[in-house]
């Protein structure tokens, strides 16, 4: 049976539970080192070498942060919240439409403000947010800005959300739809839940200046939340997102990149956004400050476990069902959890990889590998063990309807790996 190890991971003086995957009962807490990551060091190795197959001389940077995130700060005007029966028998949703039923009311209000929200000053700009607003998000994170505002705001004894709640619900999914816009055009990606990307339809000068508005607009908004502690929680994420992508750039291919960093990574690129929201949420409630915290660890498990359950997915899903082509992060280099697993118990596969799959059929060869060598089931017990601590965050708030929605989150995200 495989086991599951817990660990640490430093940011200086702000501390991250993410946990690792061990093959074996006897594995050390410490399987995963953290190099460097505690004292906040500056560590650029290159290592040239020779690709046989492309006669080319390629040099590898990984870079990481001088800076650490800092210190996660401590949330629409609706009816009351319907409370329901919390207790009642905890099955798992058919669809994020139902766990979020509860807030439809919130959302609703939200999808009608986000086009206006944007501005109208550029009919091209327009264009490209209605593309990506009418692309069937899931719109989970202003949800989940909902469903932890309603769930604290009880705690308070707030009978109505604040203008501030529903405020920040709108920025977040601008901030989230702005890099969504950029990260398409950084991986060159051609469609987005099924449908055509900003910056294959106008242009990858557009799709930057469209993304950039979005970011430039949700800041303007924050700041007139007039509240410095989710002013400077909600900017550490936009930072975030920029270190994240330095740092997937600068290892593609590198075949030696280690499981904390690929968390590391994978908090900046998305559960940073998602902890800011949840938190976020909490501070307008005005909740104690340890259940704000508490807000945000649910936010952070949450997302990294999304993620590992993504990755999961771009090996076991279609593209049909992807929305992109299938193993189309491992193609570019990009190397997750299931690929970290099966480096460590396949040398072959390291070859392939750092052939840049530059023989025909390599890269399918890779994914069989990988499918083959269990690789794919210990990243399901690494996403479950995230999960499990998402759902222990949530002990500090009452039974209610917004609570259960919480928890039906963390369990509809493992029920698309089962």
């Amino acid at each position: 049976m495989m086991s599951v190890t817990c660990h640490n991971l430093e940011f200086g003086r702000i501390r991250l539970d993410f946990v690792g995957c061990g093959c074996s009962s006897n594995a050390s807490p410490n399987r995963f080192p953290v190099r460097n990551c505690a004292e906040g060091m500056l560590r650029n190795v290159c290592r040239p070498r020779k690709l046989s197959c492309k006669k080319r001389e390629v040099g590898r940077c990984r870079v990481f942060s001088t800076k650490t995130p800092e210190t996660f700060l401590n949330g629409v005007t609706a009816g009351p919240p319907t409370v329901l029966d919390s207790k009642q028998e905890k099955k798992g949703p058919s669809s994020l439409s139902d766990m979020f039923e509860v807030v439809a009311d919130d959302l609703l209000t939200l999808n009608k403000n986000l086009q206006s929200i944007v501005g109208s000053e550029n009919p091209v700009l327009m264009s490209a947010a209605e593309q990506i607003f009418g692309a069937g998000g899931k719109r989970m994170r202003p949800a989940l800005v909902f469903l932890v505002s309603r769930a604290t705001a009880e705690i308070a004894g707030l009978k109505e959300l604040t203008i501030e709640h529903r405020r920040l619900a709108e920025i977040i999914e601008m901030i989230h739809t702005a890099s969504l816009i950029h990260d398409d055009v950084l991986d060159e990606s051609d469609m987005r839940r099924g449908k055509e990307t900003v910056h294959q339809l106008y242009g990858t000068r557009v799709a930057v200046l469209a993304g950039d508005f979005m970011f430039a607009q949700s800041s303007w908004y924050l700041a007139n939340l007039e509240n410095l502690e989710v002013i400077k929680l909600i900017s550490q994420v936009i930072k975030d997102f920029a270190s994240g992508e330095i740092k997937q750039a600068s290892s593609l291919f590198d075949c030696d990149v280690h499981l904390d960093e690929y968390l590391i990574k994978s908090y900046y690129k998305t559960a940073s956004l998602i902890a800011a929201s949840t938190k976020g949420a909490s501070i307008f409630s005005g909740v104690h400050s340890d259940i704000s915290e508490q807000m945000y660890q649910y936010g952070k498990n949450l997302g990294l476990s999304f993620q590992v359950v993504d990755d999961i997915l771009d090996f076991t899903q279609s593209a049909e069902q992807l929305g992109k082509p299938a193993a189309s992060d491992l193609a570019k280099g990009n190397l997750t959890a299931p690929v970290i697993f099966a480096l460590e118990k396949e040398s072959k596969l390291r070859d392939i990889i750092e052939s840049e799959f530059c023989e025909k059929g390599s890269l399918e060869e890779a994914i069989d590998i990988i499918e083959k060598c269990g690789a794919i089931e210990r990243a399901r017990d690494l996403a479950r063990e995230i999960a499990d601590r998402a759902l222990k965050n949530l002990d500090c708030l009452p039974e209610s309807s917004f609570r259960l929605g919480l928890e039906q989150t963390v369990n509809y995200n493992l029920e698309r790996i089962k």
